[in-house]
């Protein structure tokens, strides 16, 4: 497979991976939507479902990382060489933004309908149930860490799971959903919060309030923190125990 093939790869899986992602928040919390008030269990189910999803759709090609947290983890300990980082991290960002796009459009008429613009923004990127930038910080590192300790944990050729390999990645993000996910809403990805973000941005949403900079960098630093660490960590035990 050429370097495009697979940046092709992640730009259309991180796109599949959103639309389905941000389009159960936006059934969720959208008004008039047949979802409507429907719940975490949902959104986090949906979440898991997107990944496996994705992760059957383009991981053949690319690996489906999806997620520059853990494709910068993955390099740091020699899965991914380093040159294809810079393009798998463009693509990641530009599929993410797409996806956003897409389930604004699904949802166009929902979004004028509905007047709570933090809502509205949630749809496209997380936010923290109580804002505090340490606490904030550590629940991203953990679940991201989490994630990437997880999905090395079931590629491990001691599992032989071969083509469930996808579907368990998504039960990992449906675990982390449901267990971590209420302090920051489990971005644990950077692509999937800054890439809707910059859409919500852009996009001509009525009504809509500003897209929440100053918390925007810590769904980014604290997964690529987390990411690099739980690679590190799954390493070090891994080791310690062949």
């Amino acid at each position: 497979m050429s370097n495009m093939g697979m940046y092709f790869g992640e730009f259309f899986g991180t796109m599949l991976l959103i639309l389905l992602g941000d389009g159960v928040v936006a059934n969720v919390v959208l008004k008039d939507s047949k979802g409507n008030n429907s719940g975490w269990i949902v959104i986090s189910t949906a979440w898991g479902l997107a990944v496996a999803m994705a992760a059957y759709t383009t991981g053949w090609v690319s690996g489906a990382h999806l997620n520059p947290a853990l494709t910068l983890g993955f390099a740091a300990i020699g899965n991914i060489s380093w040159s294809l980082v810079p393009g798998y991290i463009v693509a990641q960002m530009l599929g993410a933004m797409v996806g956003a796009i897409l389930v604004y459009l699904t949802y166009k008429d929902h979004f004028a309908a509905t007047e709570d613009a933090d809502a509205k923004l949630g749809v496209f990127c997380t936010a923290p149930a109580i804002r505090n930038t340490v606490s904030n910080m550590i629940t991203e590192i953990i679940g991201t860490a989490m994630l990437v300790i997880g999905i090395l944990g079931i590629n491990h050729g001691n599992n032989g799971v071969g083509a469930l390999s996808a579907l368990l990645a998504g039960f990992l993000v449906w675990s982390i959903g449901l267990s971590l996910g209420g302090p920051t809403g489990y971005a644990i990805n950077p692509a999937r919060d800054l890439g809707p973000r910059i859409a919500h941005a852009i996009l001509p949403i009525p009504g809509k309030r500003d897209s929440d900079w100053g918390y925007a960098w810590i769904p980014i630093v604290g997964p690529i923190i987390g990411g690099i660490l739980g690679a590190f960590v799954y390493q070090l035990f891994t080791n310690l125990w062949v």
